[in-house]
């Protein structure tokens, strides 16, 4: 029996308590919670490595550690025993995002060794419905995209990724390789919906962590010369239905604070907010 605050990394034999701490609160933990169940912690396929904190021999806290750093229902002790741990391996992520509480003093004490930050989103609402709009018309032309449309949709989704992130994933250490198999597996699974008009996507928005209890939106874009035209509020009504339909009965996404024109769209698709979370961006 561990008896005094401990952490460990963690394997197929924790696999349920792993999961009884993710499903404390499924929609912050939708990322991590679907690495987890696809993976089966086990250690070729999870994407990283899971940290677990002990409390008087019980797991209370988690820490995935892969291309993003995410701390999960961490308290200040959990916090302290992450972040030594993550100063030990030295920094290995891209991003560490998670609840804005315990990111944000995660940060705090990585900060003077790992900063400065490229970028910090200190307040993302995270935002969840379980229904489809009413008064909203879905768009009809907004379409399952398949795994032979991948020279078509990949410009938007590289536009739309260096728009979030401020810098493009073609200017990653592969070239953009790890980027092109995401969208590639997104394509391959049905979750990539876009509206096509003279070919090209101006329009798109993917179904990113799926569980049995949440699905998450990601990669929401608009083609910059069609904003303020209602393409992604009929658009998101149209995926939105599909994702409710066929994946599961909640749908949760994060979005930046300050991006008003998403914020609004949101409200009137009926998202409600259920946190704030935080990024920090390397």
């Amino acid at each position: 029996m561990l008896t005094t605050p401990t952490t460990r990394v963690l394997g197929s034999p924790e696999l349920d308590d792993v999961l009884a701490v993710l499903h404390q609160d499924p929609p912050a933990n939708a990322f991590v919670t679907a690495r987890v169940l696809d993976s089966g912690l086990e250690a070729p396929y999870l994407g990283g490595e899971m940290w677990g904190y002990y409390r008087r021999g019980k797991l209370t806290s988690l820490c995935y550690a892969g291309a993003n750093l995410v701390p999960i229902s961490a308290d200040a002790g959990a916090v302290r025993a992450f972040a030594d741990r993550a100063l030990r391996e030295g920094r290995r992520c891209s991003s560490i995002v998670g609840p804005a509480g315990p990111t944000a003093r995660l940060w705090a004490r990585l900060e003077p060794h790992w900063g400065p930050a490229r970028q910090l989103r200190p307040r993302q609402p995270l935002l969840v419905t379980g229904a489809v709009p009413r008064g909203i018309t879905p768009d009809p032309l907004v379409r399952r995209l398949g795994k032979a449309e991948m020279d078509l949709v990949f410009p938007a989704a590289v536009a739309m990724f260096t728009e979030e992130v401020g810098i493009s994933p073609l200017d990653a250490h592969d070239g953009g390789l790890a980027y092109q198999s995401r969208v590639a597996e997104s394509l391959g699974t049905g979750r990539c919906f876009a509206r096509v008009e003279e070919g090209r996507v101006v329009f798109k928005a993917e179904i990113g962590a799926v569980t049995p209890d949440i699905c998450q939106l990601q990669g929401v874009w608009t083609a910059p010369d069609r904003r303020g035209q209602g393409l992604a509020t009929a658009g998101l009504a149209t995926v939105l239905a599909h994702a409710l339909a066929e994946t599961a009965p909640v749908v949760s996404l994060y979005v930046n604070d300050f991006n008003a024109p998403a914020l609004a769209v949101y409200r009137r698709l009926g998202f409600t907010r259920t946190g704030t979370l935080m990024s920090v961006l390397f």
